[in-house]
């Protein structure tokens, strides 16, 4: 008996191990992926990390300081590189690290011509997008001119009162002046003070005399300034000088934020929001229809009114039709972004959904608690636990992580850097697991930059941020380092969709359609599509290599 029960043992141990080695072969790489064939490998004789720029100023060269080489290793190097964890053996389940060289997707000659056209692109950006507040402005010490810090904002070829202005001068001077300039308008006034004398009156340059100090800056409450220049956004640097001191501030041109409203719609009896009102469901499907019928089916279980846009670029479209279903057929083939652009296209509602077209809903996977998040604070996305990439009645959700079958617990929850590169060779953008920080009144929910495939966004932003068609095949994240900066995105532990499960077993076999879906979905590393994903990282986003966990 005691000899059965060790083989029993040993029978259990090594189908635990079978199953481990086949659950690890089936999501280490999925079908017809390859290994990365264009991992980062460093540029020869790269130039050496240049130090920030700590030299004093010449009254101060004599002191001493000893330079504290951990702080300053902190500070913007501008040259980042990329570099894979170590090529030991690699356990299942274990986090590692792959850097992939985009240079790589270039010839020598190609990459050279396609480096100096990005760096031209890149110059023509910065003039573009940069502005006088974007100028670095030094207050003086101990200047006695009062002067806005920031906070004024005209519209172009409009005037405003200038507040704040004010000369703060010791008493007893025969002769008290100051001078206003401007380069994109005009100065004047509102009224004109008995005593003070002014000079450039609707010009650039206004100065204004009293020898009352009362008076002056009873006349400074009354300048205006003019808008003259018509830019539908940008700013104007002043100089307010006096004698002996000069300051500067900006004043904003631009319109106001045009405010993009939507009704909440009618409450239905005890509810809190108007589901149907407010979220419009979004996805793309391509072949896999009786997994779109199951998303379908399930949805209506929990939301049957809240409206349902489908991108379809099947070779074949099936007719998909019922109530609140919106069915958009586009050209075959025409690619995962192009889609979600069209889908997001036809959202009217002031929130959208976005889901896979294999994901299942439950009475876990809580839309109110997600639009709760988005009304009560300034996200702009939020998602949820991710789905769990085993068959149902193994998924468990803990906390923000996934749990496997396996018993490993993993999260989706992306962070995003881009570091910058020495000059003409572009910066590192670096994704990570895990986030920046707890939403607060809002427990299980964090602030994160990227998130899985199921998240409620407000579809303007999304609409503004928008995705990249010429991304057809493999994309996801790009999405998020196209909004990096711009999207504020959060993710809930405590709403949790399913997942429709991707183990391949031995003895199932896969029919015609799933194997053409998983040939156009898991391109190999030297397939075309990701070649030219490669390619459109180095030029978009000027970058150089990337590393992924």
């Amino acid at each position: 008996m005691r000899l059965g029960r060790r083989a029993l043992c040993a029978l259990v141990l090594l189908l635990a191990c079978a199953s481990l080695g086949l659950l690890y072969a089936s999501t280490r790489r999925s079908p017809g992926l390859q290994a990365p064939s264009a991992l980062w490998a460093p540029p020869q004789g790269p130039p050496r990390p240049q130090l920030p720029d700590l030299t004093p100023e010449p009254r101060y060269a004599h002191i001493p300081v000893k330079i504290k080489e951990q702080v300053v290793g902190l500070l913007a190097q501008n040259n980042c590189s990329c570099e894979s964890s170590g090529r030991g053996l690699s356990l299942p389940f274990q986090r590692q690290v792959q850097a992939f060289d985009l240079t790589k997707a270039f010839d020598p000659q190609e990459l050279r011509a396609a480096s100096a056209a990005r760096e031209q692109e890149f110059q023509a950006f910065l003039s573009r997008s940069q502005s006088p507040t974007d100028q670095l402005l030094i207050a003086p010490a101990n200047s006695p001119l009062q002067y806005p810090l920031q906070g004024v904002e005209v519209q172009p070829l409009r005037s405003i009162l200038v507040p704040g202005l004010s000369l703060q001068a010791a008493s007893g001077r025969e002769l008290y002046q100051v001078n206003l300039t401007a380069s994109l308008g005009t100065w004047d006034v509102a009224g004109e003070v008995t005593g003070v004398t002014l000079t450039g009156e609707g010009q650039p340059d206004l100065t204004l005399t009293s020898p009352g100090l009362d008076q002056l800056n009873r006349q400074l409450q009354l300048v205006t300034y003019n808008s003259r220049s018509y830019q539908a956004n940008t700013a104007d640097t002043v100089r307010f000088s006096t004698e002996g001191h000069e300051a500067a501030f900006t004043i904003r041109i631009r319109h106001p934020p045009n405010p993009r409203l939507y009704p909440p719609g009618a409450l239905p009896q005890g509810a809190q929001y108007n589901i149907s009102a407010l979220v419009t469901i979004a996805t793309k499907t391509f072949l896999r229809y009786d997994r779109l019928r199951g998303l379908i089916a399930s949805i209506r279980r929990f939301y049957p009114t809240v409206t349902v846009v489908i991108a379809d670029d099947s070779e074949k479209p099936e007719l998909i039709s019922g109530p609140h279903i919106e069915h958009y057929v586009m050209p075959f083939g025409k690619g995962w972004f192009a889609g979600r652009n069209l889908a997001v296209s036809q959202v009217t509602t002031k929130y959208v959904l976005w889901v896979d077209d294999d994901f299942v809903f439950t009475a876990r996977t809580r839309l109110e608690r997600l639009v709760d998040v988005l009304e009560r604070t300034p996200l702009d996305l939020t998602s949820l636990v991710p789905p769990c990439l085993e068959p149902l009645s193994h998924c468990r959700q803990v906390g923000g992580a996934v749990r496997e079958i396996s018993g490993f617990a993993t999260t989706y929850r992306q962070l995003l850097t881009v570091e910058p590169g020495a000059p003409g060779r572009g910066n590192c953008l670096r994704q990570r697991r895990g986030f920046h920080h707890e939403l607060i009144g809002f427990p299980g929910c964090v602030v994160t930059d990227g998130v899985v495939n199921f998240f409620l966004a407000r579809t303007d932003k999304v609409r503004e941020v928008g995705f990249d068609p010429r991304l057809s095949r493999v994309a996801h994240l790009e999405f998020f380092l196209d909004g990096l900066g711009s999207l504020q995105v959060g993710s809930c532990s405590d709403v949790v969709v399913d997942h429709a499960s991707k183990v391949k077993l031995p003895w199932v076999s896969r029919d015609a359609r799933s194997e053409a879906y998983a040939r156009y979905r898991y391109p190999g590393s030297l397939d075309e599509s990701q070649v030219a994903k490669h390619r459109l990282l180095f030029f978009k986003h000027r970058l150089q290599c990337m590393t992924t966990e």
